[in-house]
């Protein structure tokens, strides 16, 4: 794959590292990049990709390799004369990195090691909504603490958990400032689930659900490696993580990519946010159930809380056998979808717009009416090329992505790793 996006933090930028210890870490940081972008690398072709002299590289190697964060994988043959180097891969058994995301109507688990096995995965169904913030934040403290204890008998140790809210976010400290339609303000959730987890001492970090959902497909979607894309969330409501020239773009506060509250009919219906006619009042997957599935509303009190899966799978069904009431308002909705993609891509050009959740579900009914709406409202014609696809990491990517997020925290500075997890031992 290509060089790595930086999506969580621009390595450029930064002041250079003034001390010793400053300078270890980043050196060791550039040498598990590599290894985090590609399969495996020689350390000659470390040294080359980094700029670092080969001793250096090769000393960092070796200490990495004691504390059991690579390992060798062989032998690649270089050059005319076959001139053999030994490769190294990321390995990290024992580190662990917990993704989750709470949204209305669930909660998703993403737990990998650092090598990218995947130790647990699930999603509960939970109605967030109706919960309220304490029992919903009991509830994610519960399911955090099973993953790790998942993880542990995995053999890793969780070094991190990360969780993805369809909210704006304050990053830095944590800090959900506002999630529409969980009716969340100003809530400290990082703090919060901290003080659940107890004990366990587990650092915690909290970010959009498109940003992180935007960062896994980035890594291992459908469109991998695509500089300029756009992710689409399909849940009840509707983010955007927009990816410019390889970069997550955040914004001056970190807010962008709420593309869900574009605002589209100005005679609509009234959004979570308490405006009317928002882009996700026409494509959320509520208001798909609202106008195909009155009898399973999510407006509906006393309804018991439906995995959204199922319920894009039930919609599926119903569109396979021809329903027509169900056809024409897939039909509507692609078209809604269309017209709003055809914003997100006159403001940034992206080259690919991938569509997750129930979007990605229905995709067979919804984007053909998106493309040709796409293709009719983009000023520039359909020459750049620019077309709706859909993602193939399901209901979980954000979740994936929110682990990629402690992964890539992991890696810019491995010494934390190396401070806080017992030294491996050597059988």
């Amino acid at each position: 794959m290509t060089q790595d996006p930086r999506l969580i933090r621009a390595a450029s930028g930064t002041a250079p590292p003034t001390s010793a210890t400053a300078l270890r870490r980043a050196n060791l940081s550039s040498v598990l990049r590599q290894l985090r972008d590609h399969v495996s690398r020689s350390r000659a072709d470390i040294a080359e990709a980094t700029g670092l002299h080969r001793a250096t590289v090769s000393n960092l190697v070796a200490e990495l390799l004691e504390w059991d964060l690579v390992r060798e994988v062989g032998i690649e043959h270089v050059g005319a004369v076959g001139r053999p180097r030994r490769a190294v891969a990321l390995h990290g058994a024992h580190v662990g990195a917990l993704g989750l995301e709470i949204n209305v109507d669930y909660i998703s688990v993403h737990g990998r090691d650092l090598s990218g096995h995947v130790l647990v995965e699930r999603r509960v169904s939970f109605d967030a909504v109706g919960s309220g913030t304490d029992r919903s934040l009991r509830r994610l403290g519960l399911v955090a603490r099973e993953a790790i204890e998942a993880m542990k008998r995995a053999g890793a140790v969780p070094a991190g958990v990360a969780v993805a809210i369809p909210a704006l976010v304050d990053v830095a400290c944590g800090v959900v400032r506002f999630a529409p339609n969980l009716d969340w303000h100003d809530l400290p959730l990082a703090d919060r689930l901290s003080s659940a987890l107890g004990p366990l001492s587990v650092p915690v970090m909290v970010d959009n659900d498109a940003n992180l959902a935007a960062l896994a497909e980035y890594t291992s979607g459908v469109a991998a490696g695509t500089p300029h894309m756009v992710y689409l969330t399909g849940e009840v409501g509707v983010g955007g993580g927009i990816i410019v020239d390889g970069r997550l773009l955040r914004g001056a506060d970190g807010f962008s990519g709420e593309v869900g509250h574009l605002p589209v009919d100005p005679a609509g219906a009234r959004c979570g946010c308490g405006r009317h006619g928002c882009w996700e009042t026409k494509v959320g997957l509520a208001a798909l159930a609202r106008a195909a599935m009155p009898e399973q509303a999510y407006t509906l009190p006393g309804l018991p809380v439906s995995d959204p899966e199922e319920r894009a799978t039930e919609i599926a069904r119903r569109l396979a056998a021809g329903d027509r009431g169900m056809l024409e308002a897939v039909t509507q909705v692609g078209r809604w979808l269309g017209l709003g993609g055809s914003i997100v891509a006159n403001l940034f050009n992206p080259r690919v717009i991938v569509v997750g959740g129930y979007f990605a579900t229905l995709a067979e009914w919804l984007l053909p009416h998106a493309q040709a709406e796409l293709e009719r409202l983009v000023v520039a014609g359909p020459a750049p090329q620019c077309r709706f696809t859909a993602s193939d990491l399901g209901f979980g990517a954000a979740s994936r992505g929110a682990a990629s997020m402690v992964v890539n925290h992991l890696i810019d500075d491995p010494t934390t790793i190396m401070s806080s997890l017992p030294r491996p031992t050597v059988p």
